[in-house]
């Protein structure tokens, strides 16, 4: 049984924390970790079990109660592999006998993970999965909305080629420690006023291996792994996001005792672009049109992350409306269909004017009447109203 964490760090919580509180973090890590919503996180599952059982526990007042008092034990009578947390493993006097096995009592309180000396050692001596690797990954505005593959190096721990693994010289074998027999501990007895009582120890001779290498191997200086460097092709999906997390299985560095490898975990940094901006699943762009396009209406040329497309301004298109484009954002993650690009028109007024444009300026705008100006002929309306009541009051 694999060490358990405690259930107030899987939810975030300090001990002794309100019905209320639980309940928050619960909600809010189910939420966070959910299968359904992490398919590329291999690990979202396994913790979305943890906070389950977490919250299984903490919930309960009455196995709150007993979890806050014995910790694991008060609530899985299996925990640590003996008999419960009542017997202590065999634990039943302060005589002499075989002694007590402190580290016995506290794996079966604390979660040792195993039913005794020997299964504690064989943690210590087996298979061990690698560790994982983190890197961050700059990628273009555009790379993020269509996808790409990128070949990237990365430094990782690999199996040394020249002893395979084991540590040793060629010729030669690692041998099995004499001071714990293999096993990785040792025990040491001790007499106290309670009797004969012994604990478990790291042994110091071989450092918790349960093998000593002689003569170490020259290339990995009896490691029995190295670091390389090696290039990982990362897929990088369609509609990825800034901040988002891409998890490559087996591309960490490599186990040891035959473990497993770990995951090589990349970060997408997605760059700026110039003329997009996105929000979701959508794509924000502003496209200035000029007074008579926007006066008129046109026919205009916008460009999308597809190249460019014709979008119709209708006649009388005012300063910042946002006209949509359907379809033409961003391609939704895990599922069918696209967001849309929001196009927001701004009008720019002409600049440098000469003489005779300024005339036709005026010209034109003497042809004008209230009736072709909405929000002016209310603006005017309630200045007239405000200038009349104020008049009321002097």
């Amino acid at each position: 049984m694999a060490e358990k964490r405690d259930y107030y760090d899987v939810l975030g919580l300090k001990k002794g924390a309100s019905e209320e509180e639980i309940k928050k973090a619960f909600r809010k890590l189910a939420k966070e970790y959910h299968p359904d919503l992490n398919p590329d996180n291999p690990h979202a599952e396994a913790r979305f079990k943890e906070i389950n059982e977490a919250n299984d526990v903490l919930s309960d007042t009455q196995k709150k109660a007993k979890y806050d008092q014995f910790g694991h034990a008060g609530v899985d009578p299996s925990y640590g592999g003996g008999g419960g947390f009542g017997g202590f493993g065999g634990f039943s006097g302060f005589g002499g006998g075989e002694g007590i096995d402190l580290g016995d009592i506290f794996d079966s309180i604390f979660g040792g993970g195993g039913s005794g000396f020997g299964a504690r050692a064989s943690q210590a001596t087996g298979p061990r999965r690698g560790s994982d690797i983190a890197i961050s990954l700059d990628v273009s505005f555009m790379e993020a909305c269509k996808g790409i593959t990128h070949e990237i190096e990365i430094n990782r721990a690999e199996t040394c080629d020249t002893c395979n693994g084991n540590g040793a010289k060629p010729g030669t074998s690692p041998k099995t420690c004499p001071e714990c027999a293999g096993q990785g501990k040792i025990r040491i007895q001790q007499r106290t006023i309670l009797g004969s009582m012994s604990t478990t120890q790291t042994c110091s001779r071989c450092h918790g291996k349960g093998k000593i290498i002689e003569t170490p191997c020259t290339t990995c200086n009896g490691a029995g792994r190295v670091q390389k460097r090696k290039k990982v092709s990362v897929g990088v999906p369609a509609g990825i996001d800034d901040g988002q997390t891409l998890g490559v299985r087996g591309e960490g560095n490599v186990g040891t005792n035959g473990g497993s490898k770990g995951d090589l975990n990349v970060r997408i940094s997605v760059r700026k672009d110039p003329l997009f901006e996105r929000k979701g699943f959508d794509i924000h762009c502003e496209i200035p049109i000029t007074y008579s396009q926007a006066t008129l209406g046109a026919e205009i040329d916008v460009p999308t992350i597809d190249g460019n497309v014709k979008l119709t301004v209708p006649e009388g298109t005012q300063p910042d409306t946002v006209l949509r484009l359907k379809g033409k954002g961003v391609k939704k993650l895990q599922r069918e269909g696209r967001g849309d690009q929001l196009v927001r028109v701004s009008l720019e007024v002409p600049r440098n004017l000469s003489k005779q444009q300024k005339d036709y300026v005026r010209q034109l705008d003497g042809m004008f009447t209230e009736k072709n100006f909405d929000k002016r002929g209310r603006f005017m309306d309630r200045v007239k109203k405000f200038g009349e009541e104020f008049m009321k009051n002097f």
